[in-house]
């Protein structure tokens, strides 16, 4: 708990500091309030270090913190409401020169009664959180704290172990290597069976589904199996999920509202006469092959069925031909993977850490998942017998809160971490068992919750992301494998439960129904899970609701429209897959709101009172179907980062996005033809993309709309641009008017990127030659390039003197039927990967071109129908 405080604490000086001489307080006149509230935050906050020591061995001092972390999250609450109701006032007077002296000069009545209101209601808050923070300060338990100055953890500077002290996270010892030689012949010998099943037996954190992974993935496999898939199912499958989930990985198209029996139909229809391979992970119940996919897939398919379980009585039931048991580490197994681990190269360093070490693998309880996050703490300490002495006295001070030598081993490592990690890694124990934590979706979720501090003119985006590769780095999050970039992850039950032990009552993940008013009091964060297609709060009327952050995970569909009422303190709403249409007027009340997530939902219009949400950074608006136009109150979001609009078709927008200075990231950009110059417009031009200089992610759509601009310097000055995607709309397979291919041609010549784009996707270009500057150094730092549905060129771009590209994706170029040196050009010596897949033709590149051969980039081709290789 100490280290949400810490990092609370520090959040409100920070932000006190900041404040106090805004204009927006001044007015208010609380600013001498603000002060004595700022000095007894910062006494309060130079004991934390010590509390932290004694919290897991006295109670009173846990009670004591768990007072103050409440206070301290008002505090922050209070801050928004002065701000707001501020910067109200600050409409009618906007340059106070003293807050309390022109109040009221110049003002009606009723408009300085007003003033008044405001001013003491917030006054009065603020000298109310003061007589609280006083009273914690005053505790018998507060006069017995050292004043110590030492930050829990390793503070924002702590050493980044993933650039020099780890090897990539997918290290695992030689037993899971000799395995997976042998149980890849297994597989190879019974690819032709009538489906063939192995199963996979182990502890949890024994490193199953690391065994399996590196089966499926294996180079022997590749092409031999003529369909693919890998599900993991968890404790709390969905039956309907899991059949959508086989779908896409074969590549079927389901619709919304389908039934098991339907899905089940498409399921045997697409598998009937092709070899399938499929990985069932993490199966806890054997229902989801005896009733579900058994009765589709055991008549129809030939090949194997891969499973893997803690449980030895599931692969009975499910009558597995072959079982292969992943047993825990030899010792002497388990210290290689350490220093491995390390990147320790010096033999001297091994032999003088060995003893050590091996008690560690012990304290690890022969774990691999254990072992690895260790050796990522490990790694930020110096490689001597003495410090990992001290590390292991670490550990037995922290067996007094834990229910095994595993979780001790783990929470060693979670206790490492700087504090805004920690809130970073615990916030993501909020996502399902099994889910998919998508690197976008919760840096900005962290964002959102106040987690990421700014640093050294960073953005806030980069900062996130650097920590979310951090928690990687540090196996605590465990990489989607099929992401070369690792922008998808998971975080392993073992860890999500430890995460879910320490936040304790801050965090429920269930049905919401169940919950009592006392426990609903000391939320502060929701995952709503339940079976039931309404969401109802029935006891909510009841309770001071201080919930910050309300998820639907899993269900319901519909959700009741006093939500927004009854959750005042709201600072992330996510409402995607529910049924919402409409979204209440009252909703610009939420002055706290950093996240509005309705993806997916059947929304149909935004309430213009959205404009009141001065705090929201990120509006999410992915696949709404029903949503075609943007209220014009969308240019009074002054905070935000984030706009997404991917799949939602926009055809009505409000002029002026170009004052909405800190957007960051935009998805689907809706370009009008600049026909008018009205307050509503069919799309934005691209010219007022010119204000926004911290665009970090863009996504143009709508390319073949724009007339040439008068300028081309739209993208040039983007400094922070990494990733940008150019999108023409697709209207069929017919011809292009000359008029329509030139201004198209004229419009990609001008959309100049800057020399700091690492990522860039065409997609649907239908002009007939590649922009001048593909030829030039402009793309100096680019890693992935994307080309899809560039149907009428004929040739590839000339992108062989780029130096950092590392991946290459071809799509539809069916205009291509030869491809030449001046395409990709390597280094000697790195790897060139070719991927050959079902609808794809392989790109075959002769002797004639040897520079080719072992080239640092992955080349993927799909419906590339002609394509030789020629000198």
């Amino acid at each position: 708990m100490a280290a949400i405080v810490e990092t609370l604490l520090k959040s409100s000086v920070t932000k006190l500091q900041d404040v106090i001489m805004d204009e927006a307080i001044l007015i208010l006149g609380v600013e001498e309030e603000l002060t004595k509230l700022l000095r007894r935050v910062e006494l309060i906050q130079c004991c934390i270090y010590d509390a932290e020591k004694r919290r897991t061995k006295e109670q009173a001092v846990n009670n004591w913190l768990g007072q103050l972390r409440d206070v301290i999250y008002e505090v922050d609450e209070i801050l928004d409401v002065a701000r707001c109701k501020g910067s109200k006032l600050l409409l009618n007077h906007p340059s106070p020169s003293s807050g309390k002296s022109v109040a009221c000069k110049g003002l009606s009545v009723s408009c300085c009664f007003c003033n008044i209101v405001a001013r003491h209601d917030v006054a009065v808050r603020i000298r109310s959180l003061n007589k609280k923070i006083e009273s914690i300060a005053n505790d018998k338990i507060f006069s017995t704290f050292n004043n110590s100055t030492q930050p829990i953890g390793n503070g924002r500077t702590s050493k980044l172990v993933r650039s020099s002290n780890l090897v990539e996270p997918n290290l695992v010892g030689k037993e899971i290597l000799h395995s997976t030689r042998k149980l890849v012949d297994l597989v190879l010998a019974h690819k032709e069976c009538k489906s063939y099943k192995l199963g996979i037996v182990g502890t949890g954190g024994v490193g199953k589904t690391t065994l399996a992974q590196k089966i499926y993935n294996d180079q022997k496999l590749k092409g031999c199996f003529k369909m693919h898939a890998w599900i993991c199912v968890s404790q709390d499958y969905n039956e309907v999920t899991l059949l959508k989930e086989v779908l896409r990985n074969v590549g079927v198209h389901h619709e919304q509202g389908e039934t098991i029996a339907e899905l089940q139909r498409k399921l045997a229809e697409a598998i009937e006469g092709k070899s399938f391979f499929l990985v069932l992970d993490d199966v806890w119940h054997s229902n989801v092959w005896m009733d579900l996919l058994r009765p589709t897939l055991h008549k129809t398919m030939s090949g194997v069925i891969l499973v893997t379980t803690r449980d030895d009585q599931i692969t009975r039931r499910i009558g597995v031909d072959h079982t292969h048991r992943v047993d825990l580490m030899p010792v002497e197994v388990g210290w290689e993977l350490l220093w491995k681990s390390m990147n320790i190269e010096e033999e001297k360093e091994v032999q003088n850490l060995r003893n050590m070490g091996i008690e560690i693998v012990r304290k690890c309880g022969h774990l691999p998942l254990a072992i690895k996050v260790t050796a990522s703490a490990l790694a930020s300490r110096d490689l001597t017998e003495n410090e990992w002495k001290k590390y292991l006295g670490k550990y037995a001070g922290s067996q007094s809160m834990l229910s095994d030598e595993t979780e001790g081993a783990l929470y060693l490592s979670y206790d490492g971490l700087s504090h805004r990690l920690k809130q970073c890694f615990l916030y993501c124990a909020l996502y399902a068992e099994d889910s998919i934590i998508e690197r976008e979706e919760v840096t900005w979720l962290w964002i959102a919750e106040g987690f990421i501090e700014e640093w050294e003119g960073q953005l806030l985006e980069d900062i996130a992301e650097e920590y979310y590769y951090e928690l990687i780095h540090r196996n605590l999050l465990q990489p989607d494998i099929s992401y070369f970039d690792m922008s998808h992850c998971k975080m392993h039950d073992l860890l999500r439960q430890l995460a879910l032990n320490i936040s304790g009552e801050e965090c429920f993940i269930g049905d919401v129904e169940t919950l009592m008013g006392e426990n609903m009091s000391k939320l502060r964060r929701v995952a709503a899970v339940t079976k039931k297609d309404m969401l109802v709060l029935s006891r909510v009327d009841k309770v001071d609701v201080k919930v910050r952050t309300f998820l639907t995970v899993k269900g319901p569909r519909r959700i009741e429209d006093t939500l927004f009422k009854r959750f005042r303190l709201l600072r992330v709403l996510v409402l995607n897959y529910t049924l919402v249409q409409s979204i209440p007027e009252y909703i610009g009340k939420s002055i706290h709101l950093r996240l509005l997530n309705l993806n997916n939902t059947d929304i149909s219009c935004l309430p213009e009172s959205v404009g009141c949400l001065k705090n929201l950074e990120v509006l999410s608006l992915i696949w709404c179907d029903h949503l075609h136009t943007l209220p014009s109150a969308i240019t009074l979001l002054s905070s935000l980062r984030c706009l997404d609009l991917r799949g939602t078709e926009i055809n009505e927008v409000p002029k002026g996005i170009g004052k909405l200075k800190f957007l960051t990231y935009v998805v689907d950009y809706p370009i009008g033809d600049g026909s008018d110059d009205t307050v509503v417009q069919d799309g934005w031009k691209l010219e007022e993309l010119s204000s926004l200089s911290q665009m970090r992610y863009l996504i143009l759509a709508k390319l073949e709309r724009v007339a040439p601009c008068s300028t081309n310097d739209v993208l040039t000055d983007k400094e922070h641009l990494k990733n940008l995607v150019l999108k023409w709309s697709i209207f069929g397979e017919g011809t292009y008017s000359e008029d329509d291919v030139g201004n198209t041609e004229k419009v990609f010549e001008q959309l100049i990127p800057p020399h700091n784009l690492e990522g860039l996707s065409i997609n649907s270009f239908f002009g007939q030659r590649y922009p001048s500057w593909f030829g030039t150094t402009c793309l100096s730092s680019l890693i992935h390039l994307k080309l899809l549905g560039v149907r009428s060129c004929v040739h590839l771009p000339p992108i062989w003197h780029l130096p950092n590209l590392k991946y290459v994706k071809i799509e539809g170029a069916h205009a291509v039927t030869k491809v030449g040196p001046e395409f990709v050009g390597c280094k000697k010596g790195d790897h060139l990967l070719m991927m050959n897949r079902e609808r794809m033709e392989l790109m075959r590149f002769e002797e004639r071109m040897p520079h080719l051969q072992g080239c640092d980039c992955c080349l993927v081709c799909w419906s590339c129908t002609s394509i030789t290789a020629r000198s």
